[in-house]
Parts: structure tokens; sequence; C-alpha cells
């Protein structure tokens, strides 16, 4: 996710979901990615709902958990975040998780640059 920060009075969050193929210790490749925007004030609420949207914009449904960093949903607890998200979630645990992770950061914040 990008831009959760204000910029002059106004929010504009970019959620990038990485739809990928990963082995153990690296990402294999990218198959798809969705993207979704949200002008809401960056709450964990808010923040859920448009990373849903992002996943829910993925050429395909997840095969495995949806993974990020627990920054992104303020720590907040998998049950709760999985409850935005609609198929499993777990926070990242390998290599190949924080490199797909790292992938969706820099294409949201590729995507809110374009937006800007």
């Amino acid at each position: 996710m990008s831009g959760r920060h204000e910029e002059s009075g106004e929010y504009l969050m970019v959620a990038a979901a990485v739809y990928a193929a990963v082995g153990t210790n690296r990402l294999r490749s990218v198959e798809g990615m969705g993207f979704a925007t949200s002008e809401n004030p960056p709450t964990f609420e808010n923040a859920a709902r448009v990373v849903a949207s992002a996943v829910e914009e993925l050429p395909e449904p997840p095969d495995g958990p949806v993974v990020a960093e627990r920054g992104e949903f303020y720590e907040e607890p998998e049950v709760k975040v999985e409850q935005f998200l609609g198929p499993s979630f777990k926070y990242v645990e390998s290599i190949a998780e924080r490199e797909t992770v790292q992938a969706a950061h820099h294409a949201a914040y590729a995507a809110r640059k374009l937006f800007l």
C-alpha cells in the first residue's frame, strides 16, 4: 500500500495486490496484479477495505493466503484482517513472501505517482 500520509489536506491510498508463484526462498513469477484506491483517512478499516478491493481485482482468486507486513494493518491480529479480506490471511513469514510484498509496494507506489 502507498500513500497513507496526508498531502495538501487529502489522502490517496493506493493498494496493489500481486498474484505470484513463489518458491521457498524466492519470488518465481508474477501472474497478475490488482489495484484499488481510496481517498478515505488511513484507518485500519479503510486500509483493509482498499486492500480487499485490490485483491478482488486480481485476474483470479488467490490459491493461497493473502500476505502482508504487520504495519499495513496496524499490527492487528491475523483473524481480524482476514474478516475484511475474505480469503485466508497471514503476515509475512518467508523470504519469498517478503519479496512478493515488496513487489506490491513498488507497484502501489508507482501507481500512486501516476495518479498524483
